[in-house]
């Protein structure tokens, strides 16, 4: 079970707030251009949606919509339901490869932070098809989100990138976790965000998302 600190959880969500206004500031003038590449290079809508795994309380898991600009295409999971994406992914669209790889496809996400289902930095929000297989083969997945939102990126993210298997998952929850024991401190967690956020920057600018 995760304890983060009461005044670290406050000021991780004022920043959250703040940092996620920036980033939609910031990032503005880049929303017609990626809409218009979007509906040039494959049918469908711009945005996608799909339901996520939310935090963890003591009576209940919330569940929330998350919001990302569309990188497959609209029959991505008509015929297979919920697989996990893989290298060279024949679903992604070429403008979907660039936007996964700059991790553009993410920015709609700010709008989840701003309304409180996400934090900025965090755990990797799980898909429901996916959770209660993940559940049973990796003891303590579900505490990974307790009393904590799931993040636009995080220390398991920029340390492992996307999810193509179970093993994959594994490997991450020890990074999830990792991340929620440096919030016990205010320190701690002010020295783990800084580690990410540049760690962030680093795959955007290099091209290293999937």
């Amino acid at each position: 079970m995760n304890i983060i600190h009461p005044v670290t959880a406050k000021i991780k969500r004022c920043s959250d707030i703040l940092l996620a206004s920036i980033g939609l500031l910031l990032t503005l003038p880049l929303l017609p251009v990626i809409a218009l590449a979007i509906k040039l290079d494959s049918k469908g809508p711009v945005f996608y949606k799909q339901l996520r795994i939310g935090q963890s309380l003591k009576d209940r898991t919330l569940l929330f919509n998350m919001i990302k600009f569309r990188t497959m295409r609209t029959d991505a999971e008509s015929m297979s339901g919920a697989v996990w994406a893989s290298k060279c992914d024949p679903r992604i669209t070429r403008v979907g490869l660039f936007l996964r790889k700059t991790r553009l496809d993410e920015i709609p996400q700010f709008f989840n932070v701003l309304k409180g289902d996400m934090s900025m930095i965090g755990p990797r929000p799980e898909r429901p098809g996916f959770y209660q297989t993940l559940e049973d083969a990796i003891p303590f997945f579900a505490d990974r989100t307790y009393g904590l939102l799931p993040g636009i990126t995080g220390l398991a993210q920029v340390k492992q990138g996307y999810d193509t298997c179970i093993d994959d998952v594994k490997s991450k929850v020890g990074y999830d976790h990792s991340y929620c024991l440096a919030l016990t401190s205010l320190s701690g967690w002010i020295k783990m965000d800084t580690y990410i956020v540049f760690a962030t920057l680093n795959v955007m600018f290099r091209g290293r998302g999937q």
